[in-house]
């Protein structure tokens, strides 16, 4: 498996990680038994960063996760975040970055995971009410108590990343990150550049969309929060599947399927750049990794950049764009 560094405080993952958040929330009903046995196999095929949150489920994804890798604690880069507050009955309370809130919310996730440190701690989204470099300094402490070895931040734009990089190195920003979600190129990746801060990639995979599995929304499974999703409604999902024959194109020419061309795309944007698809499923994992062994030449890469240009999706990537810090 491939290493990549995130930042330059020393951590170091494989090429590609493994979100696990559909496993329990949002993707429709999930099987756990399968998803321990989807994570045990990334691990056993050199996956190491593991990704979750405490808000999915809510708090049971970090359960899970932390029931599969007790017996294998010492192969796993353990990320997960904090800041989207939920109550256990799923209720939104909203984003929270107080300094004491860090802190409980931080010891919960400990107790949940099972572990004694996380490795790769994330602010998932900024609160706009609270200065960063307060958020930052809390979880600057948690670094220093040992809870915690690295910090992240989740969609920060380039003046937040800065601000925090200020209070306390920023090891890693993730941000949504694939050929139909492009923006970042503008400013957030070059930010991050800047600064030696590590990008990893979410919904590489456009939400399961670049794979070529729906031309409908009637391909949707039922309780899948994709349903609400602008760039799967209407016109706009008439307008992306345009964008989805590029991707099968390359993939009929490069001998492989459209889900490892636009890995493979993400791959090749760097190697400070990490990926993380999601799946619940062995046959999803192993379509995802093979990625790993996918190189597009400049003429792939060349087709791919004219035939899905950046900006050229049609929609919102969220039906609520308002968390997002821009």
């Amino acid at each position: 498996m491939e290493q990549r560094a995130l930042g330059g405080l020393g951590l170091v993952v494989s090429a590609m990680g493994l979100g696990c958040m559909g496993m329990s929330e949002f993707y429709g009903p999930g099987d756990d038994a399968e998803s321990i046995a989807v994570i045990h196999r990334a691990l056993d095929l050199g996956v190491t960063l593991l990704d979750t949150a405490d808000m999915y489920g809510p708090f049971t994804n970090e359960r899970l996760v932390g029931r599969a890798i007790a017996d294998r604690r010492d192969e796993v880069v353990l990320a997960t975040k904090f800041g989207n507050e939920r109550r256990p009955d799923g209720t939104r309370v909203g984003v929270n970055g107080r300094p004491e809130y860090v802190r409980s919310a931080c010891d919960a996730s400990l107790e949940r995971l099972g572990v004694e440190r996380i490795d790769l701690y994330y602010q998932h989204r900024v609160d706009k009410t609270v200065p960063i470099e307060e958020t930052v300094g809390a979880m600057s402490e948690l670094v220093a108590a040992g809870k915690v070895g690295y910090l992240g931040l989740s969609e920060a734009s380039p003046s937040t990343l800065r601000r925090a990089h200020a209070v306390h190195p920023i090891t890693a920003l993730q941000t949504e990150y694939s050929l139909w979600t492009r923006d970042c190129e503008d400013e957030v990746l070059p930010a991050a550049r800047e600064l030696g801060v590590g990008f990893v990639a979410y919904s590489p995979l456009g939400r399961g969309f670049l794979t070529g599995r729906f031309t409908s929304q009637e391909d949707i499974p039922s309780g899948d929060f994709r349903a609400a999703n602008p760039r799967f409604a209407g016109e706009n999902l008439e307008a992306n599947l345009a964008l989805v024959s590029a991707v099968e194109e390359v993939a009929a020419s490069t001998g492989c399927t459209a889900a490892q061309v636009a890995l493979a795309w993400v791959l090749a944007q760097g190697d400070d750049i990490v990926p993380i698809p999601g799946t619940k499923r062995l046959g999803y994992l192993d379509d995802n990794l093979g990625a790993l062994g996918v190189v597009l030449d400049e003429s792939d890469l060349e087709l791919l950049d004219r035939r899905i240009p950046k900006g050229a999706t049609a929609g919102d990537r969220y039906a609520d764009m308002s968390s997002i810090d821009r």
